[in-house]
C-alpha cells in the first residue's frame, strides 16, 4: 500500500490530522491495534479551548459541537467550603471554553472520515514501523491475518503513551521528562443532571474533587484517590457519599445521584518526550507529552500539536518548503512545556500532598490565598485555563 502520510491511531489527534490533510488534498491512511468500538468507549476530556474548537472548524466538523457543547464563562475554584468563581470571559477580554466530550470529538472525526470513504485499518496487530530515518519511511502490520506493508513519505505518531511509534526511536536520540503523583483521580460518569452549570474544583481536607459535566443531563464527577485504590472497591453510593462530604454546602445540597455509566481510575503524571521529530517520524499528543488533567489540556495539546504539524505538511506539498517540518518539534515543546507547567502548578495548588512536609503545605495555602485575593493572579489563572495564543 502506498499513502503521503501514514497516521498511526485512530483516536482524536489522528483523525483530526487525517481530516486537515484530507482537506488540502493529501492523502492518508489511518492504522489503528484497536476496534472502532474500542476507540469511542475511551471517557476523556470535556474541556475544548476555543483554539481546538477554531480546528474542528477548520476540519469541517463541528456542527454538532456547536449545537450540543456548553459554552462556559468560567468556572469555580472551592476551598475549605467556600466557592471561588473565575470569571474566565472578564478576566480574558471576552473569551472561554467548550465543554464537549472528547468522545463525542472522536464520533464526529469518524463520522467525516468514513463519509469521505478514507481508509483506516482497525485491529492492525503487530503494528512496526521502520525507515523514518530515511527517504522511504514504512510500516508493516497484520489486518486480518493477512500481512500488510505500507509506504509513505512521512509517518505521524498519534498512537497514544504506550504506542509503537515513540517506542520506535533510539534511546539516545530522545529525552524523557517524567512525573509521577501519588494520587489518582476516580471518575464516575452518569445521567444525572451536573451539580452546577460551571465546573467546581474544590480543595477538601478529604482530597480534591472536581464536578463537571458532558451535556445537561450528563455528569462527570471525579475524586482524588491514592494510587493504590480499586475500582471495585468503590460501589457507586460510596463514591456519592465521599463526593458529597467533599463538595461546598450549596454543591452538596444540589447534588443528584444516580447509577453509574463508568467508573475508572486515572493516574496522574506529567511526562514530555524531546524532540518530536526523528527524521520522517513526528510525534503528536500522547504519544510526546501527558499532563494531569486538572488543567484540561490533554486533548488541547494533542490539537495544538496537529495544527503545527498539518500546516507543516500543507506547506511541504503546496509550497515544497519544509520550513514547518523543520520548526514543528521547537513550535511545539515551547507551548507544551507551558502547558505541562500549568497543569503541575493546579495540580499542587489543590490537591492534598500529605506525604509532604509541613512546611510545604503551609506554602500551598499561601498560593491560594494570593490567587484568590489577587486579580492579578486570577487573570494569569484565566488566561492559561482558556489556552495560550498559538
Amino acid at each position: 500500500m502506498r499513502t503521503q502520510v501514514l497516521i498511526v491511531g485512530a483516536g482524536p489527534s489522528g483523525l483530526l490530522l487525517g481530516q486537515l490533510l484530507h482537506r488540502a488534498g493529501i492523502d492518508t491512511l489511518i492504522v489503528e491495534r484497536q476496534t472502532a468500538a474500542h476507540v469511542l468507549s475511551r471517557i476523556r476530556a470535556g474541556v475544548l479551548e476555543q483554539g481546538t474548537a477554531d480546528l474542528m472548524d477548520e476540519a469541517g466538523v463541528s456542527a454538532r459541537m456547536h449545537a450540543e457543547g456548553l459554552l462556559h464563562d468560567g468556572f469555580a475554584l472551592a476551598v475549605d467550603g467556600v466557592r471561588h468563581r473565575i470569571d474566565l470571559r472578564r478576566l480574558t477580554g471576552g473569551r472561554g471554553v467548550l465543554v464537549y466530550g472528547q468522545t463525542e470529538v472522536t464520533r464526529d472525526l469518524m463520522a467525516a472520515r468514513d463519509a469521505a470513504g478514507l481508509p483506516t485499518l482497525y485491529e492492525a496487530a503487530e503494528v512496526r514501523i521502520e525507515g523514518f530515518d530515511t527517504a522511504t519511511p514504512r510500516a508493516h502490520c497484520t489486518v486480518g491475518g493477512e500481512p500488510v506493508e505500507i509506504h509513505a513519505d512521512f509517518i505521524a505518531g498519534c498512537d497514544g503513551f504506550h504506542g509503537v511509534c515513540r517506542a520506535s526511536v533510539a534511546a539516545d536520540a530522545i529525552r524523557l521528562y517524567e512525573k509521577v503523583y501519588p494520587f489518582g483521580w476516580l471518575g464516575l460518569l452518569s445521567d444525572t443532571p451536573p451539580v452546577s452549570d460551571e465546573l467546581i474544583y474544590s480543595r477538601h481536607a478529604r482530597g480534591f474533587s472536581l464536578c463537571s459535566m458532558r451535556s445537561p443531563t450528563r455528569s462527570r464527577y471525579y475524586l482524588q484517590v491514592p494510587l493504590g485504590e480499586r475500582v471495585d472497591d468503590w460501589t457507586d453510593a460510596r463514591f456519592w457519599d465521599e463526593l458529597r462530604l467533599r463538595l461546598d454546602p450549596e454543591a452538596a445540597a444540589a447534588l443528584v445521584t444516580g447509577p453509574s455509566l463508568e467508573k475508572s481510575i486515572a493516574p496522574l503524571r506529567s511526562f514530555v518526550a524531546e524532540p518530536m521529530r526523528f527524521g520522517r517520524l513526528f510525534l503528536a499528543g500522547d504519544a510526546a507529552h501527558i499532563v494531569p488533567p486538572t488543567g484540561a489540556k490533554g486533548l488541547n495539546l494533542a490539537a495544538s500539536d496537529v495544527r503545527y504539524l498539518s500546516q507543516a505538511l500543507i506547506e511541504h506539498y503546496r509550497e515544497r518548503s519544509d520550513a514547518g517540518l523543520d520548526h514543528y518539534s521547537a513550535r511545539c515543546l515551547a507551548r507544551v512545556w507551558k502547558a505541562e507547567r500549568f497543569s503541575w502548578w493546579l495540580t499542587s495548588l489543590m490537591h492534598n500532598f500529605d506525604q509532604e512536609p509541613a512546611f510545604q503545605a503551609r506554602l500551598q495555602e499561601a498560593e491560594l490565598d494570593y490567587v484568590l485575593g489577587s486579580e492579578a493572579a486570577r487573570r494569569v489563572l484565566a488566561e492559561n485555563y482558556i489556552g495560550l495564543p498559538f
